[in-house]
C-alpha cells in the first residue's frame, strides 16, 4: 500500500468510524476511494479534499466534529487564528475591483511582508484552485488557497485577510458578491484543513462578519479575530 493511501482500517481510525461504516460509505460513493485487488484504498490527498468540501458546511455541530477529528490525529491542536494572522498580513481596505486583482494584490502584499517568497507562484496556484471550484461562500467570504500547500514558498504558515470597500463578483453562489477574503497558506495538508475548519466556525458566528466589516484598521480586525477565536474554545 502506498504511503499516500489509507486502507479501510487506517481510514476508520483516522475518521473515528468503524471499518464497516467506511466500507458502506465508500460503496455508496460517499467517500473517494477505489478497489485494488478487491480491497478499498483511499488516497490521503483525496480524503483531505473530501474533508475540505465537508468543512464548507455551515452547521456548527458538523464543523466542531470535523475540527475534533483533525485535532485528534496525533498532532498538535489547531493553532489560534490570532497566532497565524498578523496585522502585517491584513489589508483594509484592499484597493481591488476584480477577482484577479484581489488574488494578485494579496499575494504581492504577502511577499512584501516577507511571508511568501514567490508571489507569482502563489498567485498562479490560487487562480488554478479558483478555476476548479470557487471558494466564495454565500456570506460574502472567500477562502483563497492553493490546491496543495507550498511549504517551500512560505516563511511559515499564515492567514492573510483583505476587505474591499464593496462586493466583487468572485464566483459566489447565486451571484453573491464577495468583500471578505482570507488567504490560507499552510505548510501541510493537515495544517491547512485545521485552519480552514477553524475559520469556517469563526465566520459562522452570526455577529462576527458584521463586526469584521466594520473594522477600520488591521489592528481592530486582529483584535476582533483574537477575541472571537478565544471565545470558541
Amino acid at each position: 500500500m502506498s504511503e499516500d493511501d489509507f486502507d479501510v482500517n487506517s481510514l476508520a481510525t483516522y475518521l473515528h468510524l468503524t471499518p464497516a461504516q467506511v466500507e458502506k460509505m465508500a460503496s455508496r460513493d460517499q467517500l473517494p476511494g477505489r478497489r485494488v485487488g478487491g480491497q478499498w484504498r483511499f488516497s490521503k490527498s483525496e480524503i483531505h479534499h473530501w474533508f475540505e468540501d465537508r468543512i464548507g458546511l455551515s452547521d456548527e455541530t458538523e464543523l466542531e466534529a470535523v475540527e475534533k477529528v483533525l485535532d485528534s490525529d496525533q498532532r498538535d491542536a489547531t493553532e489560534s487564528l490570532s497566532s497565524l494572522l498578523d496585522p502585517s498580513a491584513m489589508w483594509i481596505p484592499l484597493q481591488a475591483r476584480t477577482r484577479n486583482s484581489v488574488i494578485s494584490q494579496m499575494c504581492t502584499h504577502a511577499a512584501d511582508a516577507g511571508l511568501v517568497w514567490d508571489a507569482g507562484k502563489m498567485e498562479s496556484a490560487i487562480k488554478s484552485r479558483e478555476s476548479l471550484h470557487p471558494t466564495a461562500l454565500e456570506n460574502g467570504v472567500a477562502m483563497l488557497h492553493p490546491r496543495r500547500p507550498q511549504p517551500n514558498n512560505i516563511r511559515e504558515g499564515f492567514v492573510g485577510l483583505a476587505l474591499t470597500s464593496s462586493g466583487l463578483p468572485f464566483g459566489g453562489p447565486r451571484g453573491v458578491l464577495t468583500d471578505v477574503f482570507f488567504l490560507i497558506a499552510s505548510a501541510d495538508e493537515k495544517g491547512h484543513l485545521q485552519t480552514l475548519a477553524r475559520l469556517s466556525r469563526l465566520i459562522a458566528i452570526p455577529e462576527f462578519l458584521p463586526a469584521l466589516r466594520a473594522c477600520a484598521s488591521p489592528q481592530q480586525a486582529w483584535e476582533l479575530i483574537r477575541d472571537t477565536d478565544a471565545a470558541m474554545d
